[in-house]
């Protein structure tokens, strides 16, 4: 039996300007554009303490927001499978940036704080377990080193 395979594409364009040349760390820009095949382009750029642009996404926020929006979808499949009514799930996801022992310059963690609303009180244990349930079977949480933390929070409406 084979695998299924799905490819994801992203085209990166650096935004010259005169601002200066990579021949000077300080003058040259950060700005960039994501374009992804029929899908409205972003502008992105470092972040500020990168010498990016504040008005822009930069990397690390995308990154974060890609764990949580992965770990969000995979759980809403989990409650429609489990027959759990989800009214609202929102997220205020932080990623930390760490220098670690090494000298290297990652993500060490991302902490995901879903609020999930619920319809039953009689789902709350349900509701919970599937954010394990999620956090495993996550596309983007399995291709990556960071370590993820979930701090769940369920509700009943």
């Amino acid at each position: 039996m084979g695998y299924e395979v799905d490819y994801f594409h992203a085209r990166i364009e650096w935004l010259e300007s005169d601002e200066g040349t990579t021949l000077d760390y300080g003058a040259y820009s950060r700005s960039h554009r994501m374009k992804c095949p029929e899908k409205t382009e972003i502008v992105m750029s470092a972040a500020p303490q990168y010498k990016g642009d504040a008005s822009f996404h930069n990397p690390e926020e995308l990154f974060t927001a890609s764990i949580a929006s992965c770990q969000m979808l995979t759980y809403l499949a989990l409650a429609a499978f489990s027959q759990v009514e989800v009214l609202a799930y929102t997220d205020d996801a932080e990623g930390i940036l760490k220098v670690d022992s090494r000298k290297k310059r990652w993500l060490t963690q991302v902490i995901l704080r879903p609020k999930i609303l619920i319809t039953k009180e009689s789902d709350r244990e349900k509701a919970l377990s599937l954010v394990e349930r999620a956090h495993k079977q996550c596309f983007i949480a399995s291709s990556v080193n960071t370590e993820i933390i979930n701090k769940p929070e369920i509700l009943i409406a």
